[in-house]
């Protein structure tokens, strides 16, 4: 396993964590991913590699700024995937960011069937019930999807067979 695998996992674990915990990802976690990328990325390949670190950091936040603009994701999962960049290189970057498409719509697709299921149940139990709660949709707040999990996925399944 690569320094750069045990690094990507590490961050994506405390990503993940934070993100279904409190629902945001705390600066340190993708300050740690830059931090780290750089001087890996400079150790292992001197000068272009800190350019390569950079380009990176740039890409990440690139992929995701305009999902963030359009209010469709939070800013601590561009500065995640930021993170991520100075850890991966611009190369490695987009293959993650297409990854983390794939697996964010999965997620989507999960949490709609999920809810489809929890409303259909809802209803099924409060007909069986003389005195019918109101609607669990209408109580519950809008559902959203923290997405540190998607991006950790697509970061770790872009490095399954790197060298």
């Amino acid at each position: 396993m690569t320094a750069q695998a045990i690094l990507a996992g590490a961050v994506g674990i405390a990503a993940c964590i934070d993100d279904l915990r409190r629902r945001q990802i705390s600066n340190w976690i993708p300050g740690s991913a830059l931090a780290s990328g750089l001087v890996l990325q400079t150790v292992q390949h001197g000068w272009r590699g800190t350019g390569s670190a950079l380009i990176g950091t740039l890409a990440g936040a690139g992929v995701f700024l305009i999902f963030y603009l359009l209010g469709g994701m939070g800013g601590g999962d561009v500065k995640l995937m930021a993170g991520f960049g100075a850890l991966l290189g611009a190369k490695r970057l987009f293959e993650a960011a297409l990854w983390t498409a794939g697996c964010g719509g999965v997620m989507a697709l999960a949490v709609i069937v999920i809810g489809l299921i929890r409303d259909r149940w809802a209803r099924g139990k409060s007909a069986r019930s003389e005195t019918a709660p109101a609607s669990g949709r209408q109580n519950r707040r809008a559902d959203s999807i923290p997405y540190a999990p998607a991006i950790a996925a697509g970061v770790w399944l872009s490095l399954v067979g790197a060298t």
